[in-house]
């Protein structure tokens, strides 16, 4: 990818720190020095404040998204604020990797301590989200082995991860050259339509037949036979990108089983799931209502990694180019190219759907972290408005720490710990009764 701005000189960048230890993707500790002009050594603040940026939408969506639907997840297609969350935390990821590993001195070292930091990533995010740490409303803990949540968040992050630090270590990268961007990578360009083939070719291509589940958890008024429901999606398709009949959701089942996958999808929000006042689940509803679903699945992991090795570029532009012009340009140029191609994508008649991650989706919420990350290093990192942005500073430098916070409950089981003459007297519970219920 050319450079389209003026020819003010750029070199390769003498990076003081041992990159080829592999620091880690969400730490309070991650490094990221870098040379910023020819005679000053210092850290990329804005990268933190996007970091920040990031973990604060998710509190943001987290907590008043019950109350305000349109910041909520997309039932299906489309875009809300929710929706570019998780591109935001990949996008981050690989421009820290570009960082971290400038300069690597041995491959199979580095490679051994990738996969360890992405394994350490993968179980905590289990943990987190694996169903053993139960929600505000109730205060027990633990988790059936038989029916835990395998993927989420933090695993999609540390697949992506995993895959952007393979490319980034192993594949050969061309002798610098401004004006030939795209060829310098042209290794990690490849991978990149590589993953994209695979994931058009199971989205497309695999036959999904008709299949069967057992609902437990539903209050459904179907007759039931020993406390559960079986239900049956018909589907016998190719290339159906429903939340019934998708490739995605046929492969999750196979592979992780049914039962491990997430019980409570966003796409029973869509209008053709809705439950009546009553609260029973009706007949007439469709049969993939009751469904568990998987929106960090398998498939989609694909394109999400793709997102990461898109980050990793950015991160390119970051260590390659000396100057503030032409580290925005290049950014810009990306950021505009990937949002005009999702755009005719997306007109083309693929849907922008965040639970598949479909290409148009991983398109768009690339170009709009990079935008985003434009706009944040133009007013920290160039026009020194630092100040400002303190807040979203430091929680970007203690983002792994406020995720865990966050997705645990920790802060809010501690709130809620204290009450009045009864337990349900707090003010956790009054919140979700007045405020979020309401």
């Amino acid at each position: 990818m050319s450079s389209i701005c003026s020819n003010s000189s750029s070199s390769s960048l003498n990076l003081r720190r041992k990159t080829a230890e592999v620091q880690p993707l969400l730490s309070d500790e991650e490094s990221q020095q870098i040379v910023g002009d020819k005679n000053s050594n210092r850290r990329i603040a804005s990268l933190d404040v996007f970091r920040g940026l990031s973990i604060f939408l998710m509190v943001l969506v987290d907590y008043a998204g019950s109350s305000l639907p349109i910041i909520c997840h997309a039932p299906w297609n489309g875009l809300h604020l929710a929706d570019f969350v998780m591109p935001m935390f990949l996008f981050a990821a690989g421009v820290s990797l570009a960082i971290v590993y400038k300069r690597v001195q041995n491959r199979y070292e580095a490679t051994w301590k990738a996969i360890v930091r992405a394994l350490k990533l993968f179980i905590l995010g289990v943990f987190l989200q694996g169903g053993y740490l139960h929600g505000i409303t109730s205060l027990t803990y633990g988790v059936d082995i038989e029916t835990i949540r395998v993927l989420g968040i933090l695993q999609r992050i540390a697949i992506g991860y995993i895959v952007a630090a393979l490319c980034e270590i192993w594949l050969p990268c061309q002798a610098w050259k401004k004006d030939a961007f795209l060829r310098n990578y042209i290794w990690h360009w490849s991978a990149v339509f590589f993953l994209c083939a695979i994931y058009t070719g199971l989205t497309y291509g695999l036959y999904v037949a008709d299949w069967q589940f057992n609902d437990f958890y539903s209050l459904s008024s179907l007759v039931s036979q020993n406390g559960t429901t079986i239900h049956t999606a018909t589907c016998s398709v190719r290339g159906d990108l429903g939340p019934a009949c998708n490739a995605a959701g046929m492969i999750d089942r196979f592979v992780l089983g049914i039962d491990h996958l997430y019980q409570k999808p966003v796409y029973r929000n869509m209008k053709e799931c809705n439950i009546p006042k009553g609260g029973l689940l009706s007949e007439s509803l469709p049969s993939w209502c009751y469904a568990p679903f998987e929106p960090e699945g398998i498939l989609s992991s694909l394109t999400a990694s793709v997102a990461c090795i898109i980050g990793l570029q950015y991160g390119h532009i970051l260590t390659e180019l000396q100057g503030h012009k032409d580290r925005l340009c290049n950014w810009s140029f990306m950021s505009v190219l990937f949002l005009v191609i999702g755009s005719i994508l997306t007109l083309l008649g693929i849907p922008l759907n965040k639970s598949l991650y479909t290409i148009s989706y991983m398109l768009v919420t690339s170009a709009a972290p990079g935008i985003t990350f434009c706009i944040l290093y133009l007013l920290v990192d160039v026009y020194g408005w630092r100040r400002v942005a303190f807040g979203l500073e430091w929680m970007g430098k203690h983002s792994l720490s406020i995720f865990i916070l966050v997705t645990s409950n920790l802060v809010v089981i501690a709130v809620q710990g204290f009450y009045w003459k009864a337990p349900h007297n707090n003010i956790i519970h009054w919140i979700v009764s007045h405020v979020v219920q309401k």
